[in-house]
């Protein structure tokens, strides 16, 4: 009787939860100058394959590109058809294979040797013409397929891809690749906002309420009401921040007094409140806001006033 697909995918990434725990027992001295040769290259890094390990080859490139180390891709086959000349001088070129003999690479092999580029070699066959002829030869062998068949490459891709990732990783962290490097290379969308949109750049067209802490409880409301951000800040007369009062704030001190007529600013604001620096990554106020379940953080630079970044805001920029 057939296995249920639950069980089913539960037996495929345990296989290849396997594989990828023995792939920890191939990295040897091989892998060191593996990441020499990466280090030292004065071109690019070319990545080449055929059939699923192409693909495989791709990602790579793309993990490479994103993080500092620049990469192309030039398809095994196509290569043997003019594509060759993507190759230049000082590149270093990985072949991703898993038996290493297919014709195509083991056609393109002699031609990347006399071109005199060093090669890479990620394969799970050791005694294959890859392996045999790469300048340093990354093992990424595996028991099995996780198809049924043993045929289809599922396990195998797994490992080759796990090894580009440990590559490309190894390779950040000897050159000191931080987030403001990887920003850079990922300016569109979430992943960019997160990195490079400040709390200046949010907050830049919002209105800026603000009164006196002397001004009446009518000149707070008006104040709230017409900057429509529901909140307003508390300034001195240098501008600099001393409170700031929510439409929280008004509706609780309504449900304490009857007596508002002698009410000001200074006896409901909050002192000493919550606040961000201009300059700090927007991600900052949203983790801030979550923090201290509010919904409206004031902006300053330095001891002064300069705006308020609502959650409006950062759901707008797509942060949330």
């Amino acid at each position: 009787m057939p296995q249920s697909p639950k069980n089913i995918a539960l037996r495929v990434i345990a296989m290849e939860a396997a594989a990828i725990r023995d792939l920890g027992g191939l990295i040897n001295d091989h892998f060191d100058e593996a990441i020499e040769l990466l280090q030292n290259c004065k071109g690019r890094v070319v990545l080449s394959g055929i059939g699923k390990s192409s693909l495989i080859a791709q990602k790579i490139v793309a993990t490479f590109n994103s993080t500092g180390t620049p990469s192309i891709f030039m398809h095994a086959a196509d290569a043997l058809h003019g594509d060759l000349g993507i190759v230049q001088e000082n590149d270093v070129v990985i072949m991703v294979s898993k038996s290493g003999n297919s014709p195509e690479i083991k056609a393109l092999i002699p031609l990347i040797k006399n071109f005199g580029n060093r090669l890479i070699a990620i394969s799970g066959n050791n005694q294959s013409l890859l392996a045999l002829q790469a300048d340093v030869f990354l093992d990424t062998t595996v028991q099995q397929e996780a198809c049924p068949n043993n045929l289809a490459p599922t396990t195998s891709t797994t490992a080759q891809l796990v090894m580009g990732d440990a590559l490309a990783v190894c390779l950040m962290e000897l050159k000191g690749f931080r987030d403001g490097d990887f920003a850079k290379f990922h300016p569109g969308g979430t992943l960019g906002k997160k990195l490079y949109l400040r709390v200046a750049d949010v907050c830049a067209h919002n209105e800026k309420p603000s009164v006196f802490a002397d001004q009446t409880l009518k000149e707070v409301i008006v104040e709230i009401t017409k900057r429509r951000l529901g909140v307003t800040a508390v300034v001195d007369e240098q501008h600099n921040l001393t409170g700031i009062i929510t439409d929280g704030d008004l509706r609780r001190m309504l449900e304490k007094n009857t007596d508002i007529d002698h009410i000001a600013a200074k006896d409901i604001m909050t002192r000493a409140p919550k606040s961000i620096v201009a300059e700090e990554l927007a991600v900052t106020a949203l983790d801030m806001m979550r923090k201290h379940s509010i919904t409206q953080l004031a902006v300053t630079n330095g001891t002064k006033y300069s705006g308020i970044i609502h959650i409006h805001d950062l759901l707008k920029e797509g942060l949330i």
